[in-house]
């Protein structure tokens, strides 16, 4: 008798970013920034990191605001996909 069971994926990370370099045919870099309190001075600090992501539809341009995925490694560097880019107004 078969089930109709359906396996569901662990929770993957999703990022909020910007498109800083086209780097090759259907690949992105996109810089992510996250804000955290300095533990004494309290001031609000800035944090940027790089994301190499997969860009299928090659559609992102250097400017865009896209969120990006985690995904299994598709290359040496690259373990994120643009999962959406917002229209433009």
């Amino acid at each position: 008798m078969a089930e109709t069971t359906t396996k569901k994926r662990g929770s993957r990370k999703v990022r909020k970013g910007v498109v800083v370099s086209k780097s090759g045919e259907k690949s992105v870099i996109v810089q992510g920034e996250r804000r955290e309190r300095h533990p004494i001075y309290g001031k609000v600090i800035r944090r940027f990191k790089k994301f190499h992501a997969h860009n299928e539809a090659n559609t992102a341009q250097v400017g865009d605001v896209v969120t990006i995925a985690e995904t299994r490694p598709l290359s040496a560097t690259k373990r994120w996909r643009i999962v959406s880019k917002p229209e433009v107004n």
